[in-house]
């Protein structure tokens, strides 16, 4: 039982604690090729929300992990069996009530772990500090905490070196063998403009790629997810704790 994690605490030991900031991992359920489970995004969500927090937590910072929110942005992939997908305009309504909730039990901060490279969460940040200017609320792609050129030959956009990688290490019972996967080909845009990145839209992902992955995993190996998942987490735990004691009023210098 670790009192950081909500889920698996109890009322006895939350109604005496005093949580500074509050974390919440966010995923999505999607195909990741052949070889990786559609939680994917939820089970690397949570794995490194809750080992930045136990690194943390031994720091003398008292925060909450969340249960994760499965569900992402996955408007490009409805034409994929049970991707299951949940519109910004509704991932705004999750968020606003959790932070109405936190705003009303006096936890001024919330780290969104994100996991989930559709999810985005810039904007509803900017217009929940309107209805909600004493909660700081601030968000994380968790797989940017670190160098991933640093760890893999070819990280991958999805389902590719880096995500297997880390499952082979956290959940390796979850994993197909790699010869069973695809090689995560994927087409690029014709238009210069797109393929460069200053010009975003939507890609549909069936038109992409035909194992729904991007990026290879064939390099792969549970050893360097290990490696960057602690290198990650160490790198989140030292901002939660740098979050943690620091009071909002000594944010800017």
């Amino acid at each position: 039982m670790r009192p950081f994690v909500l889920a698996e605490t109890n009322w006895k030991k939350v109604k005496d604690q005093n949580y500074e900031v509050a974390v919440l991992p966010w995923g999505a359920t999607e195909a990741h090729n052949y070889h990786l489970p559609y939680g994917t995004d939820n089970f690397l969500a949570e794995s490194v929300a809750v080992e930045a927090a136990s690194k943390a937590w031994d720091r003398e910072a008292r925060l909450i992990v969340l249960p994760v929110v499965p569900f992402g942005v996955n408007t490009g992939q409805l034409d994929v069996s049970l991707c299951i997908n949940m519109n910004p305009s509704t991932q705004y309504a999750v968020l606003r009530d959790i932070v109405q909730v936190l705003h009303l039990q006096n936890i001024h901060k919330l780290v969104i772990v994100n996991a989930h490279g559709g999810n985005n969460f810039k904007q509803m940040i900017r217009e929940l500090s309107l209805e909600f200017p004493d909660v700081f609320v601030c968000a994380l792609n968790w797989w940017h905490a670190g160098d991933a050129k640093a760890y893999f030959d070819a990280p991958g956009d999805h389902a590719g070196e880096l995500e297997t990688a880390m499952i082979m290490h956290l959940f390796p019972e979850l994993v197909l063998p790699l010869e069973e996967a695809g090689k995560g080909e994927a087409k690029e845009f014709t238009i210069k403009a797109l393929r460069e990145g200053w010009v975003t839209t939507q890609r549909k992902w069936t038109s992409v790629t035909k194992d729904t992955g991007v990026g290879n995993p064939e390099k792969a190996t549970a050893e360097k997810g290990a490696a960057f998942f602690e290198a990650t987490t160490d790198a989140i735990a030292e901002f939660l704790t740098d979050l943690n004691h620091t009071a909002l009023q000594y944010f800017y210098k």
